[in-house]
């Protein structure tokens, strides 16, 4: 899943512009909307153009407490430029020239789409045990691992689905870093196009740049900030029903960015009574909680 961007170089302002018709969304990465880019925006990195006459740079921002893949990229049939299309990485919270345009005499619109994905393609996931992410001895899984309902996708394709009631103390399954937090939505719904940019979640990095979402949790209910630190077991957040979802219910989903393209992990999680079994398939229409 990726994050776009459309630029548009003086006398016309910086602006969000449409994305094309295979932009997919995913947790925290959010359809333009046609505002200016940046933090604010929901974006996870924001570009911007510093110079003048026919010499410019472009200017990445990572508004993330974690490493994020970008590729900045001119829109289709456009002249080409030296230095574009371009990929690279940015620490969190990075602010980095990636490339610096020389443009042709006279131009007045250059459009740039800048794509980003969460995550370190470098990193290679080791196989570790997970904590259950919350404290109960006894639960119900709605949606397992290849669920056909919605875990079909590759950012969720090894989700799981865990019914809880709202307000149940959220845990974090291993240690790492707050990557990514979204917390300060109410509502919950069943239309995708408008309900699956409106789950608060939780992304946190792990020491091996694998990375965990906690999803779906109560409004308000984010109780950690972004970058700070946190251990297995600690209460990061508070279970809910927001987003896309037909039921209050914990969506966690392991992660790693595989080359401008997220992919979940299939992981072990130990309850107290031992290491979960899940089957992989439900048949179809069967019963679960939404992603």
């Amino acid at each position: 899943m990726r994050r776009i961007v459309l630029l548009l170089l003086l006398p016309y302002p910086l602006l969000a512009g449409a994305a094309p018709p295979d932009w997919r969304s995913g947790w925290g990465m959010v359809q333009p909307t046609g505002v200016p880019q940046g933090a604010s925006a929901g974006a996870l990195a924001s570009v911007k153009l510093e110079g003048g006459a026919s010499r410019w740079q472009a200017r990445v921002d990572n508004h993330l407490a974690g490493p994020v893949q970008v590729a900045l990229r001119q829109d289709a049939g456009a002249v080409a430029l030296p230095g574009l299309p371009m990929q690279t990485v940015l620490p969190g919270s990075a602010s980095v020239v990636v490339t610096r345009l020389q443009l042709p005499p006279d131009t007045q619109r250059l459009n740039l789409l800048l794509d980003a994905v969460p995550g370190d393609p470098a990193a290679r996931p080791m196989d570790v045990t997970y904590q259950l992410p919350f404290d109960a001895k006894r639960f119900q899984v709605t949606q397992a691992p290849q669920g056909r309902f919605s875990h079909t996708d590759a950012e969720n394709r090894d989700a799981v689905d865990f019914a809880l009631p709202e307000g149940t103390p959220v845990l974090a399954a291993r240690a790492g870093k707050l990557m990514q937090v979204q917390g300060n939505f109410h509502d919950n719904g069943q239309d995708p196009a408008r309900d699956r940019d409106r789950a608060n979640f939780i992304r946190v990095l792990h020491e091996d740049g694998s990375m965990a979402v906690y999803a779906h949790l109560q409004a308000n209910g984010v109780l950690v900030r972004s970058g700070q630190r946190v251990e297995a077991g600690q209460r990061i957040g508070v279970s809910g029903n927001t987003g896309y979802s037909t039921a209050p219910h914990l969506h966690f989903v392991v992660q790693a960015n595989t080359g401008m393209q997220l992919r979940s992990i299939p992981v072990r999680i130990v309850a107290p009574q031992g290491e979960l079994q899940f089957a992989r398939e439900v048949a179809p229409g069967s019963d679960g909680a939404a992603p």
